[in-house]
């Protein structure tokens, strides 16, 4: 496991990484997750293997530090992963995002330029959510932050099930309910269409064309639908998956 700070306050971003050749590509999970969990498996298939990978927890999930002085808006929680991209010495990453972490992963292509070459988001939030009493960032939302730290975390852990909640409860409480809070405030739609990197969003082929797919296609968002498959695509349909995304960043490369 690697390691760095990336806060004054000493709270420190840790990562999973396997060797391998370049371009190096990057895989954030999404909320109440942790990417190696998340994304090995499928990084192992041998449509994908052979680059450097690194699995990077967020801060305030998986391995990473949960500072409570943190705000964890989706700005901050780009710049943090920035700052441990570059300590690790990633630049020009293909970077592959679940969830949440398409949404943290689209503002850190936007902010930090220079780190981001390809961007695959992975059934990710493209607009604003209502706060509503289910599974996800939009019942986490319905909670003030005392509530959901009091009573919420366990009411939510219940609700989320057994897979979800193995990973959600390594999260801190105020990450957690911060992060849903900004994420269903945040336009990611908007911001993937401006970006002019190759990106493209897979999405459960079950679930129809996301709202606005024409729009999507028109600014050159590529949109793969993947059969088989609810919102944890990666892990759902592992080949499926793998073969998706490899098909996308080697044909960004030849292109």
């Amino acid at each position: 496991m690697r390691d760095t700070q990336v806060l004054p306050d000493g709270s420190r971003i840790r990562w999973a990484e396997v060797a391998g050749r370049e371009p190096v590509r990057v895989y954030v999970h999404g909320l109440g997750a942790a990417a190696a969990p998340y994304f090995l498996e499928a990084a192992s298939r041998p449509e994908l293997a052979g680059h450097r990978s690194l699995f990077v927890d967020l801060l305030g999930f998986g391995t990473s530090d949960r500072p409570t002085g943190f705000g964890y808006t989706m700005e901050e929680h780009a710049d943090a992963l920035a700052t441990a991209l570059r300590a690790a010495d990633v630049r020009a990453a293909q970077v592959v995002a679940h969830s949440m972490g398409g949404t943290i992963a689209a503002h850190l292509a936007e902010r930090h330029p220079e780190l981001v070459a390809e961007l695959v988001l992975v059934d990710s939030n493209l607009d604003p959510i209502e706060p509503a009493l289910r599974p996800g960032s939009s019942g986490i939302a319905t909670y003030t932050e005392e509530d959901f730290v009091r009573h919420g975390w366990d009411e939510t852990l219940a609700r989320v099930g057994p897979h979800w909640a193995a990973t959600m409860r390594l999260a801190g409480r105020e990450a957690l309910h911060r992060s849903a809070v900004h994420l269903t405030r945040v336009n990611t739609r908007e911001r993937l269409r401006r970006l002019p990197i190759p990106r493209a969003y897979l999405y459960p082929e079950a679930d129809g064309e996301p709202i606005g797919a024409a729009e999507l296609v028109a600014s050159g968002v590529r949109l793969i639908a993947v059969p088989d498959t609810g919102h944890n695509i990666m892990i759902d349909n592992v080949e499926g998956f793998a073969r998706e995304v490899s098909g996308l960043l080697m044909g960004s490369q030849a292109g």
